[in-house]
């Protein structure tokens, strides 16, 4: 193995890359965007114990992690639409899912990586395979590159899939609509109540609000809604105030401390479309390439895909150290163990979106939280 190359500096490539380094292994990791700071990286992801945080194990990176994380942020509430708190959860510090702004976990990885692993502003065009389970990239300035291993965690809309999988994304039936609020406690004092010092949680069918305590005295407002697409496409959401108003409508006789997440955000509106591929999404072994994270197993939010796509990288790296003279059976191993992991976190996440969009209430969803407890 004489080159390794990663198309994607998300969370999945820059683990992957920080975990082969840590084993010895080089890596290149190409990404569109034409620099770190070229857009936002999304607002705050628990990771888990039992697939996140193990990538950061094996990234050597534990304690700089624990750097990162917001304490209290674990709390967690839901509220009825009326407003009526049904459960109010604190963080004692002993939950296995600590709160990290994404951005900060983001520039983590990138500063663990030795100067010029990543390549910016080289965006994939067309990636084909050449004889002996080579492969090929070339980038939209014209410039192209060889590898003998190409991993694709460039998401959704992959670049590297086809040379696996005939499958695209479809609609999933859901999207985020996103708004920020800034300076809470004194701005929005209501909504930053509703909230408490974590996250909230107010769902009723077909619709949901969640929103989340960032660093910064911010509140992340996440308005799910189960509509299709043409609903969403007769939003104008180029005027901010009306896509605001008329996403409200849908929760029209809800607290206004909640709907104030919606019509008081200091942020357009932005919606956010769901995709997903089928949840057994896998395919035969090709010689020399890969896919991990959401290129390989894109699902709805559950709250898993950064933690899976973090574990697939690292368990991608540690395969590949420890079958340094034979990629094959590396990718062979890592494939047989992703798999079936996706395969059953999305079955469940489908299984969840279903029940909350035709019949969970926040009564219900706190009966699951407490049955599962």
């Amino acid at each position: 193995m004489n080159t390794v190359t990663i198309i994607g500096a998300g969370l999945g490539g820059l683990v992957l890359a920080r975990v082969l380094h840590v084993n010895g292994i080089p890596a290149t990791v190409y990404e569109a965007e034409a620099s770190a700071g070229a857009r936002a990286q999304g607002g705050m992801l628990d990771i888990h114990d039992y697939n996140g945080q193990l990538a950061i194990e094996a990234a050597d990176l534990v304690d700089e992690f624990g750097g990162l994380v917001l304490d209290g942020r674990q709390q967690m509430r839901v509220l009825d639409p009326d407003g009526t708190v049904l459960l109010d959860r604190a963080d004692d510090g002993t939950g296995g899912r600590p709160e990290v702004q994404r951005a900060q976990l983001r520039q983590l990885l990138l500063d663990s990586l030795p100067a010029g692993t990543v390549r910016w502003d080289h965006k994939v065009v067309e990636a084909r395979t050449l004889a002996d389970g080579r492969h090929e990239v070339t980038f939209a300035d014209g410039r192209v590159v060889a590898t003998d291993l190409l991993v694709g965690a460039d998401g959704a809309w992959s670049r590297i899939r086809p040379l696996l999988s005939d499958a695209v994304p479809v609609y999933a039936g859901t999207s985020f609509v996103e708004t920020y609020l800034y300076e809470t406690d004194t701005r929005h004092p209501a909504a930053a109540k509703a909230v408490g010092g974590g996250s909230l949680i107010s769902p009723a069918p077909g619709r949901e609000i969640h929103a989340h305590r960032e660093a910064g005295d911010t509140l992340h407002t996440y308005v799910v809604l189960t509509r299709s697409q043409e609903w969403f496409a007769a939003i104008d959401f180029t005027d901010p105030a009306a896509a605001a108003a008329r996403v409200a409508e849908e929760f029209a006789g809800w607290a206004p401390e909640l709907t104030a997440l919606i019509t008081d955000g200091d942020t357009p509106p932005l919606l956010r479309p769901h995709h997903t591929l089928p949840n057994d999404h896998r395919w035969s072994r090709v010689p020399g390439v890969t896919l991990l994270g959401d290129a390989a197993h894109l699902m709805p939010p559950n709250g898993e895909g950064a933690n899976l796509a973090m574990l697939d990288a690292a368990e991608l790296a540690q395969a590949l150290a420890a079958h340094p003279d034979d990629v094959e059976a590396a990718l062979s191993e890592f494939e047989h163990a992703m798999f079936p992991r996706s395969q059953a976190v999305a079955v469940e996440g489908a299984e969840m979106q279903e029940v909350f969009a035709r019949e969970t209430s926040a009564r219900d969803l706190v009966a699951l939280f407490t049955a599962a407890e």
